[in-house]
């Protein structure tokens, strides 16, 4: 997805966060988001502690007033091929290196740091609470993968993709055993490898 640039330079810190590690099905999905001073925005806070309404509000505010904003989707075929954790790193890093104006810092919600990062880095656990940058940054990562998980759910139609966004809820799996797995779930997550384990052809 585009950046926005501005003029505003200085010290460019990156906000960089995920959203959609822990579903059986679909892509997870990166936001790096340098903020600017001069343009702040009120109500920024981890993603999962906002509404849904809250989430939708807040997201054209960070792509008007952002200095540089990257969402990036990693899509369910590269996250078997790779594991969850590299391709969310993978994915931290594609964001951070599609940013305009480059960062100068980035820094990541967690414990753990993407190796061959555009620019020095920090990992702050809680940072998407903490840090204003990697609070934009999770709540465009949130939004935009519920958009597209409920996009997803046109095209596979019985799984819920729409209500549940590919999480392993009762209804989830029960829809997975029923009609097995679709194009967009994990192979390498376990429900779903348990299924293709036990021979079951769908």
């Amino acid at each position: 997805m585009n950046t926005s640039t501005s003029s505003n330079q200085g010290f460019l810190r990156a906000g960089v966060d995920e959203a959609g590690r822990g579903p059986l099905a679909g892509p997870v999905v990166v936001a790096a988001v340098i903020l600017d001073p001069a343009r702040p925005i009120a109500g920024l806070d981890d993603s999962k502690k906002l509404s849904e309404k809250k989430r939708e509000a807040l997201y054209p505010l960070i792509v008007e007033r952002a200095l540089a904003h990257c969402v990036i989707v990693v899509e369910a075929e590269e996250i078997d091929r790779l594991n969850i954790f590299q391709a969310t790193m993978a994915g931290m890093r594609r964001a951070v290196a599609g940013l305009a104006p480059a960062a100068h810092e980035a820094l990541v919600d967690g414990n753990q740091l993407p190796k061959d990062l555009p620019c020095p880095g920090r990992a702050i656990v809680g940072g998407d609470a903490l840090e204003p940058a990697i609070s934009a940054a999770s709540i465009l990562a949130k939004v935009s993968r519920d958009r597209l998980m409920v996009a997803l759910d046109g095209a596979h139609p019985g799984y819920g993709f729409a209500i549940h966004k590919g999480y392993p809820t009762p209804a989830h799996l029960a829809a997975l055993r029923q009609l097995g797995p679709c194009a967009q779930h994990r192979r390498s997550f376990a429900p779903v490898r348990q299924l293709l384990d036990q021979g079951v052809l769908f």
